[in-house]
């Protein structure tokens, strides 16, 4: 084998192992958001999600909040009868105010990817 064919073949071995771990790592994330890992979308919002969730879903949140808090305090005697007044604020108050308050911005989950 002639030194010139050694050298290319040499040469060419080495860049395209140096390649790998790129390539790899470039499959890995398309295949994370093809799929749809919830994980991967959560730390990673686009900037318009970020700001409609700013300027769009956090005002309504809030008034979701005060309006299911007034509706809790109206629904409170139908509820204490019935037995259902956790699940009934759960529902009115605490699930919109979570919503609202503990989601990162842009996300579409709540917390930081916390495990509840």
């Amino acid at each position: 084998m002639s030194p010139f064919r050694t050298l290319a073949a040499s040469l060419a071995l080495c860049f395209g192992l140096q390649v790998t771990p790129a390539f790899a790592q470039y499959q890995t994330q398309t295949e994370a958001t093809g799929s749809g890992d919830p994980v991967y979308q959560i730390q990673n919002p686009p900037a318009f999600a970020m700001i409609a969730d700013l300027v769009i879903a956090r005002p309504l949140l809030v008034v979701a909040t005060v309006v299911g808090a007034g509706l809790f305090v109206i629904a409170l005697p139908f509820t204490a009868a019935g037995g259902g007044i956790g699940r009934t604020g759960q529902a009115l108050v605490v699930d919109p105010a979570r919503s609202a308050f503990v989601r990162c911005l842009g996300c579409t989950g709540e917390g930081y990817g916390r495990q509840e």
